[in-house]
């Protein structure tokens, strides 16, 4: 047994009772009786993964099954990351929110609650896999007021969002999360976070944030969250730490390591998630100037549209790729034009249609009516395996519940991140050890959540867990094949319950909603 604390692995046996773990005894006991006796020989038993960044909220009504949390082990999610979330929609928005979740959320979806707690009813009523607790998104918070205009807040629309995420707050909501990339939440000033930061302090609550910049200006979005940190005294997590730019491998990420260990040795709370891959994902609409989105979807359209704007457009886009369209890959993209592109670099298809670079990718957007995801190549393996090794690192997917059919080639991190880290990083390459990585993929991520009764063996705790074969765990899933289930996983049950056996869901939908206290 691995129990989560990062203390050595011991051999015994655990008692569970309905949904809680109600003995654990270091080398065994006979005295133990059960009606149903599992046996794990030469196998180790852990606290079901907790997954710190993931999006499950923006798919839970879709896929309440999560084949993809439950068969890679994770039985607990925080959910509504990068300032996304499903909630608060503001009802004569829709439209405005169906675009800017367009990366998870269906052109046609009716989103059919605007607060946390007609969310939660639906969710409730449907019944879902995984544990799920849930983050506000900054993004929607100023979408719901400001729509896309750019610039500072007024007076009153700063009230309104404050307003907004502390009805949150007392629903339950954890946080705040923000995405710094994505339109509307990029338009936001440093000073317009510290002051929505400043309502979560009464209430505990952390913030989650997708820095402004990852690549060329990776240190300098490690200083503003810092900055915000000493400001506000909040929390902070910082979401998928890494250096997408080739240019800054192997020196930005120690920098910004260093830069975080001296904040926390001055006694500020501050520590970042990560996942095992050196693509990352998001919507194919990223690679647009972030100016042309000012007024929303539309005016996107009618600018991408307009000969001279695009013209401009594409200079800059092309300027800022430079040397990055070949690793920049069309995972998904909806409409019967594009379906030749899904699984191509836009280099390959520029070639393939004979199009600038830029106006290839334009052209899918748009044809896809901006339902179009990309897997991106910018990362190296020696940035990876040194954020793995600092102790106040934890795993986070930045994936979301989907089926094992799901259309394209999506990022395998939405299928494989937990059993990656063990089979590949501890196993394998030796980076850390498993109780070292099993602590920052169960106790570590829930402590810094809040939650109390997860992510550790012990009596008294939810009997949330992981029965794997360490010989043989696997990520089978990979970028050519991402929807398969991972090897070495023989169990997971959540509340006590068994959800997955050997690669195959059981059917049991026992997760719970997770409200903050």
């Amino acid at each position: 047994m691995i129990d989560g604390t990062g203390a050595p692995a011991f051999a015994g046996d655990t008692a569970v009772s309905g949904d809680l773990i109600t003995a654990v005894v270091p080398g065994g006991s006979r005295e133990l009786r059960a009606g149903r006796v599992i046996d794990g020989t030469g196998l180790y038993l852990a606290p079901g993964f907790v997954d710190i960044h993931t999006h499950s909220d923006l798919t839970a009504l879709r896929v309440p099954a999560a084949d993809s949390r439950i068969l890679q082990g994770i039985t607990t999610e925080l959910c509504g990351n990068c300032g996304m979330s499903a909630f608060p929609i503001r009802g004569d928005r829709k439209d405005d929110f169906r675009y800017y979740l367009s990366e998870y959320v269906d052109k046609n979806d009716p989103l059919p609650y605007s607060d946390l707690n007609g969310f939660l009813s639906l969710l409730e009523e449907e019944t879902h896999s995984t544990n799920m607790a849930f983050l506000t998104g900054h993004g929607n918070l100023r979408l719901s007021v400001m729509g896309f205009r750019r610039g500072k807040p007024e007076r009153e629309e700063m009230s309104a969002m404050k307003r907004l995420l502390e009805e949150t707050l007392q629903d339950g909501s954890f946080g705040m999360s923000s995405g710094l990339i994505y339109p509307p939440g990029s338009y936001a000033r440093s000073e317009e976070l510290e002051e929505l930061c400043t309502v979560l302090l009464p209430y505990g609550g952390i913030y989650t944030t997708h820095m402004r910049n990852e690549g060329l200006q990776l240190t300098d979005s490690v200083r503003e969250v810092i900055r915000l940190a000493e400001r506000t005294g909040v929390k902070v997590e910082i979401s998928h730490l890494k250096e997408i730019r080739q240019e800054c491998w192997h020196t930005a990420v120690r920098e910004a390591v260093e830069l975080i260990a001296d904040a926390r040795d001055r006694g500020l709370d501050i520590a970042f998630d990560q996942y095992p891959y050196t693509a990352s994902a998001s919507g194919l609409e990223t690679n647009i100037p972030e100016h042309a989105f000012e007024g929303g979807k539309e005016q996107l359209r009618r600018r991408l549209l307009d000969p001279r704007e695009r013209a401009a457009l594409r200079d800059e886009a092309n300027e800022s790729h430079a040397g990055r369209w070949d690793k920049i890959f069309v995972s998904r993209a909806e409409g019967a034009p594009n379906k030749d592109f899904v699984g191509h670099s836009i280099a390959e298809i520029a070639a393939m249609t004979g199009k600038d670079p830029a106006d290839a990718c334009f052209d899918i957007v748009l044809s896809s009516d901006f339902q179009a995801n990309e897997v991106n190549f910018g990362m190296c393996e020696e940035d990876i395996e040194y954020i793995l090794s600092q102790d106040f690192g934890m795993t986070g997917s930045d994936g979301e519940a989907e089926p094992l059919d799901f259309p394209g080639v999506p990022h395998p991190r939405i299928y494989g991140t937990f059993p990656r880290i063990i089979s590949r990083y501890v196993r394998k390459r030796g980076v850390i050890s498993l109780e070292q990585a099993v602590r920052k993929m169960t106790g570590a991520p829930a402590e810094r959540i809040g939650l109390a009764d997860r992510g550790k063996i012990a009596e008294g705790m939810h009997a949330d867990l992981v029965l794997f074969d360490y010989d043989k765990i696997e990520d089978t899933p990979d970028y050519f094949n991402p929807g398969q289930p991972c090897e070495g996983i023989r169990a997971v049950f959540v509340n006590g319950v068994l959800s997955a056996s050997d690669g195959v869901h059981t059917g049991a939908r026992a997760g719970r909603i997770i409200r903050r206290r």
